[in-house]
């Protein structure tokens, strides 16, 4: 894929229709694919995949390795024979076009463990085989993970850092005691898990035999409560009672005018140093087990990261503090060879962020939308200033949606009215478009460039407004619950894709017309 052209769609499997509360990865998922095939659409981006805690935020996970529970289709396990179709019954009164999280967490979660105990009781012996031979395979991070959930799930999902000390910090005795009283919780956990990644497997196998890459996104930072931090947390700046000493954030800028205050726990980064980066290397080898393609979310933090006083309110007052540079990505490479990874290299970049980027061969992102306003790369966001080393976005899972944007921005303090009406004239005089049609204006003007990569939100295929926006940064709750609707994505949106993605050369040079025929029409008698 780094040397074609091609394009995408960024889509959450959450936002994915269906009739149980939420997307998952069954059947709707498998018709997406065959969306993107007809669209000519060769990539599909995703967001993180793991288990969401504090604000069901795909950035703040339970763990840096495992998958989300809630993404397990209960279809599916009707077809093993773990549920019965009258089991889904009450997913059926859950919303279609919001995922709720506050009233789908339970009976999600509920089917689960209906399907592990029925697993059980009636799986064969080849089920049960395989099983193990997941539990085993992934013990490296299954074991603390499945642990910590059962801990979680006795202490009322409290932090780690409320549980009993000889737990929260880890004493080999109670560790032991632990796992022998919550066997079965850990296997239900583990359970889980395995569905995960037994129905992730079948829709990349699915994606590969469509010539579909599937782009993932991995957080610079890891979730305070999770079994990474707790299994873990010499390799995190803590306290001895292990709240954090300092926490992750980025000062003001285009989304916040106190900035944002993220509150991850910050690395270690001399102790990951003196062993090799092996927790990184084993971080970014399991999500290549899922996906060909990884974004790398807040690259500029391996330069230099934000650190802000733990009982801070707000991230305006911190200091920047050097992260690993070149060594890191250095280790990776030897590792894992050439890394598949695009850096997310928007905000307050240095040229030392860049030089890091260029030396690894690493794409960086480039944001339409961003183009038209005050933002310090603006100029660069124009599409004819774009380079071929770019993967570039009409907008992200951050921004409004590109009509909503014009109409103005939801979330976005720094933007007065004058500023949406004067960015909003530019893009329209910039794309030669009026209010009804920039969103396909900006995706053409998106495919045309020369970035080899093109990753368009399906709201704005869809020319949703600002209600479809998927996340309002600094916003605590509220976020990540867009749904498309059932049928919203048609034909005829698919062949308009199709159409402008074989124009500019971004489909297979096999399934080129526009090219092919001009060629023909011009070729000499022979």
């Amino acid at each position: 894929m780094a040397s074609s052209r091609v394009s995408g769609l960024l889509l959450h499997p959450t936002s994915l229709p269906g009739r149980f509360g939420i997307g998952d990865l069954g059947p709707e998922a498998h018709h997406f694919l065959d969306l993107l095939r007809d669209a000519g659409q060769r990539v599909w981006q995703v967001l993180p995949l793991g288990p969401t805690g504090y604000g069901d935020s795909p950035y703040q996970c339970f763990s840096a390795m495992a998958g989300n529970p809630l993404l397990v289709s209960p279809a599916r396990l009707v077809q093993e024979g773990w549920l019965s179709p009258d089991d889904l019954s009450p997913l059926e009164a859950l919303p279609a076009e919001v995922a709720d999280f506050d009233q789908l967490i339970t009976p999600r979660l509920a089917l689960l463990t209906r399907a592990f105990t029925r697993f059980a009781a009636s799986a064969t012996a080849v089920q049960h085989a395989a099983f193990d031979m997941f539990r085993a395979e992934q013990a490296w991070w299954l074991d603390d993970f499945s642990l910590f959930m059962a801990l979680k799930d006795a202490e009322a999902m409290r932090p780690w850092t409320s549980w009993p000390a000889p737990l929260r910090d880890r004493q080999p005795s109670a560790i032991a005691e632990a796992r022998a009283t919550h066997a079965e919780s850990c296997r239900r956990h583990a359970f889980a898990q395995w569905q995960f990644f037994v129905q992730w497997e079948a829709l990349r196998e699915a994606a590969t035999a469509r010539e579909i890459a599937l782009m993932g996104d991995m957080p610079i930072f890891v979730a305070h409560d999770s079994a990474d931090v707790w299994a873990q947390p010499d390799l995190f700046d803590l306290r001895e009672d292990g709240m954090p000493r300092v926490v992750a954030g980025v000062p003001p800028d285009y989304f916040s005018t106190t900035g944002q205050l993220w509150g991850n726990p910050l690395y270690r980064w001399d102790r990951m140093r003196a062993d090799g980066y092996a927790w990184w290397i084993r971080r970014l080898r399991m999500a290549l087990t899922l996906v060909d393609r990884v974004r790398l979310d807040h690259f500029r933090g391996f330069v230099a990261y934000w650190q802000v006083p733990a009982d801070a309110t707000t991230a305006m007052h911190g200091e920047w503090q050097r992260g690993p540079g070149g060594d890191l990505f250095e280790a990776l490479t030897a590792a894992l060879g050439p890394l598949p990874i695009v850096a997310e290299n928007l905000g307050f970049i240095t040229p030392d962020v860049e030089a890091l980027r260029a030396t690894h061969g690493l794409p960086g992102m480039a944001i339409l939308q961003f183009a038209f306003g005050t933002d310090p790369q603006a100029s660069d966001f124009l599409p004819h200033n774009f380079t071929r080393d770019r993967v570039a976005y009409t907008g992200t899972h951050d921004n409004d949606t590109m009509m909503g944007w014009a109409r103005g921005s939801t979330g976005d303090s720094t933007r007065t009215p004058e500023d949406v009406a004067r960015e909003r004239r530019y893009a329209e005089a910039y794309l030669t478009a009026g209010a009804d049609d920039l969103h396909w204006a900006a995706i053409r003007a998106c495919l045309a460039s020369v970035a080899e990569t093109v990753i368009i939100p399906v709201q704005d295929v869809l020319g949703l407004g600002s209600d479809a926006r998927m996340n309002i940064p600094g916003r605590a709750s509220g976020n990540w619950r867009w749904r498309m609707p059932a049928g919203a994505l048609t034909t005829a949106h698919a062949a308009r894709l199709r159409d402008l993605a074989d124009l500019y050369g971004r489909v297979p040079a096999s399934e080129q017309t526009y090219a092919s025929s001009a060629r023909q029409e011009t070729a000499p008698d022979l």
